[in-house]
């Protein structure tokens, strides 16, 4: 069995209704699915985190390395890639990219073995994953407080027992917004926040003490992810858990902000980290420096699915007879193509979605809606 092509897929969609986080307006959803195909008829698929068009050009200027090989070298091919394009960057669309080409080659590693990739990457240790719901966005030109309430409190009706807002709109204003939505959803649905690394240090110290008498989850990406430093100084001066790292591409980046204390959860995205192979390697790396794990996910129903795998192969720690699960990001976000690009929809029942059992990452492609979505 070897390589014979390497597709990209551009997914596009505008938005009727653009939505804002702290520092980006989101007025279309863009995303690019990659394919590999083997001589055997088997085909793979994967998904990249970040702007689609780079990432479809980075695909297609790592494919020549690919061609050929055997896709079940999967570790192999992702070294010879690395190491042809690291000199370009240790972050960004080189590991975006290669995520959606490993991503794929599990994807055919688990068909080629009739297996789901989880069990190939060792064992699940849950198949089912408790989710939170993640919005809370600013309607452009619209009122953040009441939207995210009202929008929050239809996420919970639908039966999530934990949420994820969008901050960074001005502390006063977001400490009023926590302060609100907390005694619009009671004491018993976790609240984790999200500020886009829209505040500089001393706000997010001020942001942070102010709300966490209002029970926070998580403080995340309170500043840019370059600030390594502010990162600890905010872990030193406020109470509410930090948690970031969904820009922080790969093992090497990922182990330079865990050394200076900077997080207390790590949020690796299998779409962007790398791909299954390297953000497995996050794994132990959490393991030894005692910190969660606790993975990032946006994106299409691609991106969910190898979120679900690699959810469910992190291990419980510590190993208790209370274990403890990571929560699954369940973006609620408006995106017509989501789900629609699958034939069997991932969804959530009560809070909770299964991980999918098929063989690789257990999803079927709906090939029309590839084609209905497309820019071209």
């Amino acid at each position: 069995m070897e390589i014979v092509d390497i597709h990209t897929h551009l997914l596009y969609h505008e938005l009727d209704k653009p939505f804002q986080s702290a520092f980006s307006t989101f007025k279309t959803r863009f995303h690019c699915l990659v394919e590999i195909v083997c001589d055997n008829g088997i085909v793979g698929w994967g998904e990249c985190l970040g702007p689609a068009d780079i990432n479809a050009a980075v695909v297609k200027s790592m494919t020549s390395l690919a061609i050929g090989r055997n896709p079940l070298d999967i570790e192999p091919i992702w070294q010879s890639i690395y190491d042809q394009f690291r000199d370009q960057g240790q972050r960004g669309p080189i590991h975006t990219a290669l995520s959606g080409i490993d991503i794929a080659l599990w994807d055919i590693a688990g068909k080629y073995h009739n297996a789901p990739i989880y069990q190939l990457m060792g064992g699940a240790y849950r198949t089912e994953i408790p989710a939170y719901a993640t919005g809370g966005f600013c309607p452009q030109g619209g009122d953040h407080q009441q939207s995210c309430i009202d929008e929050m409190m239809a996420r919970v009706e639908e039966g999530f027992k934990a949420v994820k807002i969008k901050i960074g709109f001005g502390v006063y204003k977001d400490i009023e917004t926590i302060k609100e939505l907390r005694a619009a959803l009671g004491t018993d649905i976790e609240i984790m926040i999200d500020a886009n690394h829209g505040y500089d240090v001393i706000d997010a110290i001020k942001v942070g003490r102010a709300v966490a008498q209002f029970n926070i989850e998580w403080f995340e990406e309170p500043v840019i992810p370059e600030a390594l430093k502010s990162y600890k100084t905010l872990r030193q001066r406020q109470s509410i858990p930090i948690a970031a790292g969904e820009t922080w591409h790969g093992r090497f980046a990922a182990q330079e902000a865990m050394e200076q204390g900077c997080v207390d959860i790590l949020q690796p995205d299998v779409c962007g980290v790398g791909g299954l192979s390297e953000a497995r390697k996050l794994i132990t790396l959490c393991e030894v420096n005692h910190v969660r794990l606790v993975p990032h996910v946006w994106g299409t129903a691609v991106a969910l699915a190898a979120g679900l795998h690699f959810h469910a192969i992190i291990p419980p720690t510590p190993g208790s007879h209370n274990q403890y699960s990571p929560k699954l990001e369940f973006d609620r976000t408006y995106n017509p193509f989501r789900q629609a690009i699958i034939t069997q929809p991932i969804e959530h029942n009560n809070g909770v979605v299964t991980v999918p059992n098929g063989p690789g990452l257990g999803i079927e492609i709906n090939r029309s809606s590839l084609k209905e979505f497309s820019p071209n």
